[in-house]
C-alpha cells in the first residue's frame, strides 16, 4: 500500500509529466506560462525536460506572451527540440488566445469610450507588423454591427475607399463611424495623412447624417484618440 501511494507522489513523475499533473490536481491556475507551453509540446531535448526548454524560449522575449505570439515558425525551430510540428502547435495556441480575447472585447459591444475601442482593436491589430486600416460601424445606441478591415499595408488617402465605407454604412442601418488603424513603429502621433484621411471621411459622412465618432491609433499597449485630444 505504501508503495501504491508512493507511486502517485509527483516527485516520483517525469520532469515532463509533472506540468500535466500539477494542472490536474492543482488546477490550471497553479502553472507558470512555460509550464503550460511545455504541456503543449510534451518533451523537450536530450539536454533539458520539456519545462526546462520553454523557460529558455520564455527569457528570449523577456517572459512576454505578446511576444512569444510573434515568433515565427522558423523562430521558434531555433531552439534545439522545437520542430515544425511542435512551433505550429505553440503558434495555433497563442492565436487561440488572442482570437479569445477579442471575443471577449466583442461581446461587450457597446462602445462607451476610446478605451473601449481599443480593448475591441488591439488583439486585432495592436501586435501587426504592417499597418491595417478598419471601420467600426455603430447604431444610434453606440453598440457595435460589424468592423471592417478598410485596407492592408500603408495608410495613403488613394487606398481609402469612401464610397465603400459609406455604402457600408447604409446597408447596416450605420449611424456611427469609429475609425482605427495600427502604427507598428509604436509611435502614437498622428501622421498628415492620418488627418487627411479623418477629414475626408468625415466630411462624406455627413452629407448622410452620419458622424465619425473618433479615430484611433494603436499599438501594442497604447493608443491615441483623435476625440480625447480635440484633433478630430
Amino acid at each position: 500500500m505504501a508503495e501504491k501511494q508512493k507511486a502517485f507522489s509527483i516527485k516520483d513523475w517525469s520532469q515532463d509529466d509533472q506540468p500535466r499533473e500539477k494542472l490536474l490536481y492543482k488546477g490550471k491556475a497553479a502553472l507558470s506560462d512555460a509550464e503550460l507551453v511545455a504541456i503543449l509540446i510534451g518533451s523537450g531535448n536530450r539536454e533539458e525536460n520539456a519545462v526546462a526548454l520553454c523557460k529558455r524560449i520564455f527569457s528570449s522575449v523577456n517572459h512576454n506572451l505578446s511576444a512569444l505570439g510573434r515568433l515565427s515558425i522558423k523562430q521558434l525551430m531555433a531552439f534545439k527540440g522545437i520542430g515544425e510540428a511542435k512551433a505550429i502547435t505553440i503558434i495555433a495556441a497563442m492565436e487561440l488566445g488572442r482570437r479569445r480575447r477579442g471575443e471577449e472585447a466583442l461581446e461587450k459591444m457597446k462602445i462607451t469610450s476610446s478605451k473601449s475601442v481599443f480593448e475591441l482593436m488591439q488583439p486585432e491589430i495592436g501586435e501587426l507588423e504592417h499597418e491595417e486600416f478598419w471601420i467600426i460601424y455603430l447604431n444610434n445606441s453606440n453598440k457595435v454591427i460589424q468592423k471592417n478591415q478598410l485596407s492592408k499595408g500603408g495608410i495613403t488617402g488613394t487606398l481609402v475607399d469612401v464610397r465603400l465605407v459609406l455604402k457600408t454604412a447604409l446597408e447596416v442601418g450605420a449611424v456611427g463611424l469609429i475609425l482605427a488603424h495600427n502604427h507598428p513603429s509604436g509611435a502614437l502621433n498622428p501622421s498628415e495623412a492620418d488627418k487627411n484621411i479623418t477629414q475626408k471621411l468625415k466630411i462624406a459622412a455627413q452629407s448622410l447624417d452620419i458622424k465619425v465618432l473618433d479615430h484611433l491609433i494603436i499599438t501594442e499597449k497604447a493608443y491615441f484618440s483623435f476625440a480625447d485630444e480635440n484633433v478630430l
